[in-house]
């Protein structure tokens, strides 16, 4: 959705369109600016950006709303921000035991939602279903804003066949690791889609949307049924050579001590065995509660259980290496903490995490910052909905280069 044409070369084009998508990086974060501001932020020519804002306004992405006084003459500069209208995202969220497909417009904010609390049925199945649901979304936007849809992102756990013993489940899904689901949405929506695994996802939401608008280096972790992961540096998200960079739930830990825990016979266990809801989940149900979903989960920590502060215990104990391991590899300053379900457990994470990684801290190494994240249950959603605007409209590296989205699989039908 460049509002680029064709010029004196591949370069110049690159070039134009990379500067664009800076001074939408620039409004995004700053929520508005004169061409006084952006000139200087992107350190640019006032003609330069004075031709970019114009492109931008006419293609509908940025809006003027008012006036300031730069100076003391002259007539007061004209203020833009982006334009929440100038384009919409739609985001399919896969997850082994839920389907949600949600549609966003340009700040973020959610306009229509579908959800399914389900054992994740056959692909077959899962795209009818998933079909439907984004024609059901699409249908609240009118012809005009419809025109302006960038695309589909689709998030999903790499590997969903494995890891089931640890996830507690009974499932038969291996035929998802054998279909390209990607591939198969492009052909029924007819629509371009942008596929990522559900852990970079939510941590470019996070980059597009939340924690992002002040630091461009961070590492992201979100609980869940599982622990995912991202990493961001430089402003682009790590990949890795089989798009499962931050694949935080493999980091090896030692056992559980908890009784709930299922006995491995081995030395080490993985990350996902101690710190997600589902080993919380578990602990609960060793203790007695019904538990059948995240409301009951946040209720039991919105009651203080003996059992939410034993698991807790349990997490942190595995979090902390982790995380002091990680940092050790990315140098990074900032680490994001998101999860499913809040009730105070998000804040006393952070706070105990904090004190852990303080206290195990080498000489003369530091602490990284510990954010909150912005999004909570609806991260992955907004994640997915988030890719195909932000591989349309951030300045990544690939654009100077002229490239396709690397760290993406852009499918076009």
């Amino acid at each position: 959705m460049s509002t680029t044409r064709p010029g004196r070369g591949s370069n110049s084009v690159n070039l134009r369109l990379y500067n664009e998508r800076t001074l939408l990086q620039r409004l995004r974060r700053a929520g508005e600016a004169s061409k006084a501001d952006l000139a200087r932020w992107a350190q640019l020519t006032n003609t330069a950006v004075g031709s970019i804002v114009q492109s931008l306004e006419a293609a509908g992405l940025i809006e003027t709303f008012g006036r300031r006084q730069e100076g003391q003459r002259g007539q007061p500069a004209s203020l833009y921000r982006l334009n929440p209208k100038g384009a919409f995202g739609v985001g399919v969220r896969l997850d082994r035991s839920s389907i949600e497909t949600v549609l966003v417009d340009l700040s973020g904010k959610i306009l229509a939602r579908r959800a399914h609390d389900l054992l994740l049925p056959p692909p077959d199945r899962a795209l009818d279903l998933v079909r439907r649901d984004v024609a059901s979304v699409l249908a609240v936007l009118d012809p005009a804003e419809r025109q302006r849809l960038s695309g589909v992102g689709l998030a999903l756990p790499c590997n969903l066949g494995s890891w089931l013993r640890e996830l507690d489940l009974q499932a038969g899904f291996r035929v998802w690791d054998e279909v390209d689901f990607g591939a198969l949405l492009a052909q029924a929506v007819q629509l371009p889609v942008f596929k990522e695994n559900d852990g970079n996802a939510a941590g470019i939401a996070e980059l597009f949307f939340g924690v992002g608008r002040a630091s461009s280096d961070f590492l992201y972790l979100f609980i869940g049924p599982a622990i995912g992961g991202a990493v961001v540096v430089d402003g682009e998200g790590m990949r890795g050579s089989t798009g499962n960079a931050a694949d935080v739930a493999m980091i090896p830990v030692p056992p559980s001590r908890l009784a709930s825990a299922p006995d491995t016979g081995k030395s080490w266990d993985i990350l996902l065995s101690r710190a997600s809801l589902n080993a919380l989940a578990r602990h609960l149900r060793f203790h007695g509660e019904p538990i059948t979903g995240r409301a009951d989960l946040e209720t039991c920590c919105e009651r203080g259980l003996p059992a939410v502060r034993e698991w807790l215990d349990d997490c942190i104990d595995a979090l902390v290496p982790a995380v002091r391991s990680a940092i050790a590899v990315l140098d990074v300053p900032v680490c994001v903490i998101d999860a499913d379900i809040d009730a105070g457990l998000i804040d006393e994470l952070i706070a105990r995490l904090d004190a852990g990684l303080r206290s195990i801290a080498p000489e003369s190494c530091g602490t990284p910052q510990l954010r909150r994240g912005s999004f909570g249950a609806d991260a992955g959603a907004l994640g997915a909905a988030s890719l195909p605007m932000f591989f349309n409209f951030s300045p990544r590296a690939d654009v100077l280069r002229g490239q396709a989205p690397r760290s993406a699989a852009v499918l076009h039908v």
